[in-house]
């Protein structure tokens, strides 16, 4: 089969969580014998803003590490759609794409009933901003990709599809897997963005105080870091990495004792049971994991066994504490 995937960019993970699953989707599709092509804009932001920090060989590692995923660069007004899909099987569309494009495709496909056409979701928008996505024009679609039950019910209750499935976000063990580091560890690590103000608070509750009072070495990887939470950290003698490529999480993982994860705020509010797709690259990784409170009110993971979970940065501190403490790890 053929499937073909509308991204905000493949090539780019730079504040783009959506690159990591889909680079593993793909692989996993790839491997089985089907083709897949993406399409992604060539102004596409996060793609840009890669190149502008950090130059064109910035693209040289992702090329190395997934030699098989090929994207095609396109401008919305010069493309032409119908042909592009006059040979696939499958179009997905992802939602973080413009309002225009998708009714585009929803049209043709309205025309074209070779392919089946289907709106993946792997955001909070549907909740905190639903008026966006209940002016999509999504009904000529086949159906939506919702990555948690939750968001697929909030699909089907507003009527926004008549059709809509879970498919959650999962970590691909052809790149994350534990590495066996000989040399000396840090003792905690996270990786992640800093990201709208949505998890500000917390990340001072549930990072950067705990390793504050033990006073331990610390790593933070990611972008999007205002200056004020840069002056945080060095306040803190946590060093800031700045953007690390996702392939590059495995072996970032295997040089630290532990990390920990803090869902951003939406997630943990209005979308229980979507633990987001960094608790699973760490746990395919193999690294010890605490995170802050969620719900996994769909029952994937086992607390206490997979990972830690804490309420409050005094639990953290402990839990950290009692993990770095452990000769078993």
């Amino acid at each position: 089969m053929k499937f073909i995937y509308f991204t905000h960019s493949i090539l780019s993970d730079w504040n783009n969580g959506n690159a990591h699953f889909l680079r593993g989707v793909a692989s996993e599709l790839l491997c089985r014998g089907h083709e897949v092509v993406f399409y992604e804009p060539s102004d596409g932001w996060s793609l840009s803003k890669l190149k502008q920090c950090y130059g064109d060989g910035a693209l040289k590692g992702f090329h190395e590490v997934y030699p098989t995923l090929k994207s095609n660069l396109y401008n919305l007004e010069s493309i032409d759609l119908e042909d592009e899909l006059d040979s696939a099987d499958v179009v997905i569309v992802h939602e973080w794409n413009d309002p225009q494009l998708i009714s585009v495709i929803g049209d043709i496909r309205k025309r074209n009933h070779r392919f089946k056409l289907f709106f993946h979701d792997t955001h909070h928008r549907a909740v905190s901003n639903p008026e966006d996505i209940a002016l999509m024009d999504l009904v000529n679609y086949d159906g939506v990709l919702a990555f948690g039950e939750i968001l697929k019910n909030l699909y089907l209750q507003n009527g926004w599809v008549k059709q809509a499935w879970t498919w959650h976000e999962a970590a691909d063990t052809r790149v994350f897997k534990p590495i066996d580091f000989k040399g000396p560890k840090n003792d905690i690590v996270w990786i992640g963005n800093w990201g709208d103000e949505e998890r500000s608070s917390e990340l001072e509750e549930y990072i950067f105080n705990p390793v504050r009072e033990l006073h331990l070495n610390c790593n933070v990887y990611g972008v999007r870091y205002p200056l004020d939470a840069l002056e945080t950290l060095k306040k803190s003698d946590i060093s800031y990495r700045g953007w690390l490529p996702n392939y590059k999480v495995p072996q970032v993982f295997s040089q630290s004792r532990l990390t920990v994860h803090v869902p951003r705020r939406p997630y943990v509010r209005m979308l229980p049971g979507i633990p987001t797709i960094r608790i699973f690259e760490a746990l395919a990784c193999g690294i010890p994991l605490i995170s802050s409170q969620w719900d996994d009110c769909e029952k994937m993971l086992t607390e206490g066994k997979d990972y830690l979970m804490v309420n409050n940065g005094a639990m953290m501190k402990e839990r950290i504490q009692n993990l770095l403490e452990d000769k078993s790890f």
